[in-house]
């Protein structure tokens, strides 16, 4: 080593190697870009392994790091081997050091375009964010444990039961994706079976079945008046809800593009159905009047606006509407079933149209194989009779 000067790097300009002993070369290539490379051999094979550009890198620098190289030949290193095993150590303690929340973020975005309904990853964010990161979001995901998981988890399990296993279940998604992109090693600590089914009691054990408290359907047409006099956007989803008989989400989430006034019909897509099935809904008259007035407001995006740019009114919207109301003994969801007890009390109306109003998956397989028709002229008559009891005394 010591053939090379620091002035002959700075004037060689052809392209080529220039030995400066000991392996180490100034690599000039075809365009005059200058690096410094380590030459050896691995058995019959010569391998050259780069040291950086010439720019960067001086020359006693560069005899630095080439005798550093041949040390680790004497002890039987390959020097490129070493170096990709350097940078793959260093990728995963980078990995590992990803917080929980970042590697949930990264769960969400990978999935939620599979997902049927876009509120999905909404819900799947507030769940976490509401329970899981106060616990553990900004620690390693590496580092997550059973303990951590209780600690999310334990507080909501006999209060909230439904809510603490679906949070449980997210976890353990997140967990096995960190897993899988080599964030974390070992046994998931959210597992249920064989787990933390040894330290929860079993959620049949402490669930409460709730029932969604329903409006009587003998009240609707007082409470259907006092409804028409209350003010503002979230009013006017509650009608329409009721009118359509329509889940929360599927009526706040409607959008101009779905409704045909002309016609008379809101077609609900598949991705935004529990039951994973395009349903048509049939416009009563007096949806069809509430909708036209709405659409001299707006003619595009969604039907009931909230106050979010570009976003609809929230979950909560229309349990405000009951409480200024003073109804807190109600609730939105309800009025499927005030429906539903309308319909079998006071119609002839057969089960199976009552049930395709609800948009109800058929229990019976054999009957939902044998059905062709989504039966909408029946189910168009039934809420046209609905939406006239509503409002006999409005």
């Amino acid at each position: 080593m010591g053939k090379l000067t620091a002035l002959q790097v700075t004037n060689a300009k052809n392209r080529g190697l220039y030995g400066d002993g000991d392996g180490l070369y100034l690599q000039v290539s075809a365009n005059g870009a200058k690096s410094w490379v380590f030459r050896y051999r691995v058995g019959t094979k010569l391998r050259n392994h780069g040291l950086g550009s010439a720019s960067l890198v001086t020359l006693a620098e560069a005899r630095d790091k080439a005798f550093a190289c041949r040390k680790m030949r004497l002890n039987g290193i390959d020097p490129i081997e070493a170096k990709k095993q350097e940078r793959i150590t260093s990728a995963l303690e980078e990995a590992k050091a990803i917080t929980f929340a970042d590697c949930a973020q990264k769960y969400i975005e990978a999935h939620k375009a599979g997902w049927k309904n876009a509120k999905h990853a909404e819900q799947w964010t507030r769940t976490l964010e509401t329970y899981v990161y106060p616990a553990f979001g900004k620690l390693p995901v590496a580092d997550v444990d059973v303990a951590l998981v209780l600690k999310a988890i334990e507080p909501i399990w006999k209060t909230k039961s439904e809510t603490a296993a679906r949070t449980r279940g997210r976890i353990e998604n997140i967990l096995d994706f960190a897993k899988a992109r080599g964030y974390r090693t070992g046994e998931n600590p959210a597992r249920w079976k064989g787990n933390l089914q040894h330290m929860l009691p079993a959620r049949s054990k402490v669930k409460k079945v709730v029932h969604h408290p329903a409006l009587p359907y003998a009240e609707m047409p007082d409470f259907w008046t006092s409804l028409k006099k209350q003010p503002g956007t979230a009013a006017e989803a509650l009608q329409f809800t009721i009118l359509t008989a329509a889940r929360t989400g599927e009526a706040l989430g409607a959008t101009w593009e779905e409704i045909d006034l002309e016609n008379a019909v809101w077609t609900v897509p598949v991705e935004r159905m529990k039951a994973g099935e395009e349903h048509r809904v049939p416009l009563a008259p007096e949806a069809v009047k509430l909708l036209r007035k709405l659409k001299k407001q707006r003619t595009n995006g969604y039907v009931f606006l909230g106050a979010k740019k570009d976003s609809p009114l929230s979950n909560m919207s229309m349990l405000m509407v009951l409480r200024r109301m003073k109804r807190e003994d109600i609730k939105v969801h309800g009025f499927r079933s005030t429906f539903r007890d309308w319909a079998a009390e006071k119609t002839d109306t057969p089960r199976e149209v009552a049930e395709q109003a609800l948009a109800h998956t058929l229990s019976d397989k054999v009957e939902a194989a044998y059905r062709r028709s989504d039966l909408f002229e029946k189910r168009k008559a039934l809420m046209e009779e609905w939406a006239a009891y509503c409002g006999k005394k409005a």
